[in-house]
């Protein structure tokens, strides 16, 4: 994987950080956790552990404004002055990275990158070029026209970080992204991600039950059961 990290074409003026302020969250009525605060600042990558049906994944749901109805949250998500708590998804600019890649199998590389391309950028040019840079920069030069259904593993997944960062977000969230890759990939995986992350000056909560990726970002480590 390329150690070259492609840039974004209309950087944000300022590097925000993601605040979270006394979050309850709740499951039908039982509480799932309570009091948790945390500021992650630009470029601050943060591990929140606890084993499965905890309530991390269901925390970044609440982040990025994608709770399902059976939840309930208490307290407030911030990037910087910006109160996301109670804006749709789409406006809150949150990026994700999930176990699966997601990619759309009916679309080629370079449409499911399209795709995470804020429709700001509507020059066409500008936005081939966008792509182009960023499939360079990942060691993917040439794949613009592959079928999703003909890459690897690892590939489809530097992909789906692609279209994650194309989208010009202004914090990441990690939803155990490295859980199905075989140890070699997932160092390597876990690298590009991380030093992605760092490059666009991105506030990143990684929630994880890995020791091991949580060592990995030497950053913050923050448990679920200390709230």
């Amino acid at each position: 994987m390329s150690d070259n990290t492609f840039k974004q074409s209309a950087p944000p003026a300022q590097y925000p950080t993601l605040y979270l302020k006394d979050l309850k969250l709740c499951l039908r009525g039982e509480t799932l956790f309570t009091n948790l605060s945390l500021n992650i600042s630009p470029g601050e990558i943060v591990t929140l552990m606890g084993p499965s049906g905890c309530g991390k994944s269901s925390l970044l749901a609440a982040i990025s404004g994608t709770l399902e109805s059976d939840f309930s949250l208490v307290g407030e998500v911030f990037l910087d002055d910006m109160n996301l708590t109670n804006l749709p998804s789409e406006e809150r600019h949150i990026g994700m990275l999930f176990q699966e890649d997601l990619l759309f199998p009916h679309m080629s590389v370079s449409e499911n990158l399209c795709f995470g391309i804020p429709a700001h950028i509507k020059s066409k040019k500008e936005r081939v070029s966008l792509i182009s840079q960023a499939l360079k920069d990942a060691g993917l030069s040439e794949f613009e026209n592959r079928d999703p259904a003909t890459l690897s593993g690892g590939q489809r997944a530097r992909i789906a970080v692609l279209r994650t960062l194309l989208s010009q977000p202004r914090a990441l969230l990690l939803d155990e992204p490295f859980s199905k890759l075989d140890t070699e990939l997932r160092t390597r995986f876990r690298d590009f991600v991380f030093r992605h992350a760092r490059a666009h000056n991105l506030p990143t909560l990684l929630v994880t039950h890995d020791p091991e990726d949580a060592q990995s970002t030497g950053g913050k480590v923050i448990r679920v059961s200390d709230f």
